[in-house]
């Protein structure tokens, strides 16, 4: 009973997004509003996805990027309303769907084989 109507709330007053299909491997382009005081900018965010994971209103997903030599990771829920579109850049061939092992990798170890569509 509990469980429906959140599922019902859920489906009905969250907003659903128009964003491409991505996965685990794949490079994206997060774009993002940012609030200082009065005024909003748009910042992006450009690395691999390492991972998906939720479902519906609660589901999130994790960028990783270098920063110069540090790496920097960033969670985004998919319903934030701040998200202003999400830009497929490469998709990436991995065979998990999540992929914490890229954490490790460096130098030509760390480049993910791009997914060849026919």
């Amino acid at each position: 009973m509990y469980l429906d109507l959140v599922k019902f709330v859920q489906d009905e007053f969250v907003t659903k997004k128009d964003f491409p299909a991505f996965k685990a491997g794949d490079t994206i382009t997060v774009y993002y509003e940012i609030k200082e005081g009065e005024k909003t900018r748009t910042q992006f965010f450009k690395g691999v996805v390492i991972q998906r994971r939720g479902t519906g209103a609660t589901e999130t997903f994790t960028i990783r990027k270098m920063s110069g030599a540090v790496g920097v990771e960033r969670i985004f829920p998919v319903n934030m309303p701040a998200l202003q579109k999400v830009e497929l850049n490469q998709r990436g061939k991995v065979r998990r769907a999540r992929i914490f092992y890229f954490r490790e990798l460096t130098g030509k170890k760390a480049k993910i084989k791009e997914l060849r569509r026919k």
